[in-house]
């Protein structure tokens, strides 16, 4: 299934305003590259293998919404999405992961997704077929040794046993025999306990390795005790398996990476060589992960246990912080993989206002839902809010800027001893005002040292 048809770019900025304030230019250059891989679909065939798609970098100091973004994104589209951490790889043949390991995990996941939507497919019939197992368990048949072997079964038998399993099985769908205990036969989940890191293609065979040993002795079953009504859950995901064709799955999935795929490698930066970095040795996870991500940027074929994967048409999206180094510290060739590189701008006073207030998600509402739970209704003034805007815009420009993540430190110290004494013991109301904020605030506010360790 490809990208949601209505999914515009306009739709695209729209979903994500309600969860990440400003940096417009950032948020149309991603929603219009989504779209592109939309569009690339509608062309003629002839013409889909030369539309490449064009790499983004954000660049941008942190805690402005980079990493947000690619949250945001993962939940959005409806294709095959990886984030990464660039400086978990080290170059091929050190010890470490090697970087064909994010479409071998992106192929992972496309197959989940893939065999899930088959799974929803086929809920129906596989939810009966786990009643009908039930069925069995509560209602056995007659064994052999009660049925005449020369004569058969009597010919009044189904119709005598008919209508007891008919009103079993409607009492069942209606959950009379939710909370009875019955002891099911289930498939065994197999442990992930081996794990290869080597150079390229050990990852790949360690997890080869395990597939085959355990598969050793056919599918191991186990009996366990547990009641109706997760009986039926256990048993329709077994059967929701057995109804779907793996195959096909398989084949849409690798079709769905190779022509929707999207990797986005955070911190890319931190592989970034300093030009003035001293010393030797060779540079494993900088240059080295570099000079290894250009095939796969550029095009390549990855073996994956399901299947050769080519990355020709997966689009790449970068971010990074730049503080230490530039992105003309990246190799050259690294540079002209991605030829759309948007700055994200640092937050201001009035951003981290409407942060506060305006994303569904705000900071001020996770508070009054926590808060909740004790009975306490917490309530800020909009002058408090803006303190406390201008106290994190404050602190970033003394201290350090860290975007943001400032409002979740000052957050947690402005309610830290409201957090402590509430309890539920008794319903409160709590209005929090400027003065409220200037008196918890302001004195760590005013001493830059003890700052540095509290906000």
């Amino acid at each position: 299934m490809a990208m949601n048809e209505q999914l515009t770019p306009r739709a695209i900025v729209a979903e994500l305003d309600n969860y990440i304030i400003g940096q417009t230019e950032a948020k149309r250059t991603v929603a219009i590259a989504l779209r592109n891989r939309w569009r690339r679909q509608q062309v003629p065939q002839d013409l889909q293998d030369e539309i490449l798609p064009s790499n983004i970098i954000l660049m941008g100091p942190t805690g402005v919404g980079k990493t947000e973004i690619a949250r945001r994104l993962a939940k959005l589209v409806e294709a095959p999405f990886i984030k990464v951490e660039a400086t978990k790889f080290t170059e091929v043949g050190y010890v470490g992961r090697d970087v064909e390991s994010m479409i071998r995990e992106l192929t992972d996941r496309a197959i989940r997704m893939v065999r899930q939507e088959h799974e929803a497919q086929v809920q129906e019939r596989a939810r009966e077929l786990a009643r009908e197992r039930v069925l069995d368990v509560i209602l056995p048949t007659p064994p052999a040794s009660a049925i005449d072997i020369e004569n058969g079964p009597p010919e009044d038998a189904a119709q005598k046993e008919s209508p007891t399993r008919t009103k079993f099985r409607e009492r069942l769908r209606d959950g009379g025999f939710a909370n009875r205990e019955i002891e099911i036969e289930v498939q065994k989940e197999q442990s992930s306990m081996l794990q290869v890191f080597g150079p390229m293609g050990m990852e790949e065979m360690g997890m080869n390795l395990q597939d085959m040993l355990g598969n050793i002795g056919g599918k191991r079953r186990k009996k366990r005790r547990v009641k109706v009504s997760e009986a039926e859950e256990l048993l329709s995901k077994e059967e929701a398996s057995k109804l779907i064709d793996m195959d096909i799955v398989t084949k849409e999935a690798l079709k769905r990476v190779e022509n929707s795929g999207i990797v986005f490698i955070d911190e890319i930066d931190k592989v970034a060589s300093r030009a003035s970095k001293g010393g030797g040795g060779p540079d494993v996870s900088r240059e080295g992960v570099q000079r290894d991500l250009l095939p796969l940027i550029e095009g390549a074929t990855v073996t994956t246990k399901h299947g050769m994967v080519r990355t020709d048409h997966i689009l790449f999206v970068a971010s990074g912080a730049f503080h230490v180094s530039k992105p003309s510290d990246l190799i050259p060739e690294m540079q002209g993989r991605f030829p759309i590189r948007v700055e994200m701008h640092r937050l201001s006073e009035d951003d981290f206002y409407l942060i506060l207030t305006q994303p569904r998600n705000a900071l001020l509402k996770q508070y009054r839902a926590l808060l909740e739970a004790e009975n306490v209704l917490l309530d800020f003034t909009d002058d408090a809010v803006r303190r406390i805007a201008h106290t994190a815009a404050k602190v970033n420009d003394d201290v350090e800027n860290i975007g943001a993540r400032r409002l979740h430190t000052i957050m947690t110290t402005l309610l830290e001893d409201l957090l402590f004494e509430s309890d539920g013991s008794s319903p409160q109301q709590i209005s929090m005002d400027a003065d409220q904020v200037d008196e918890r605030l302001d004195a760590i506010v005013r001493n830059r040292d003890l700052s540095q360790y509290i906000l």
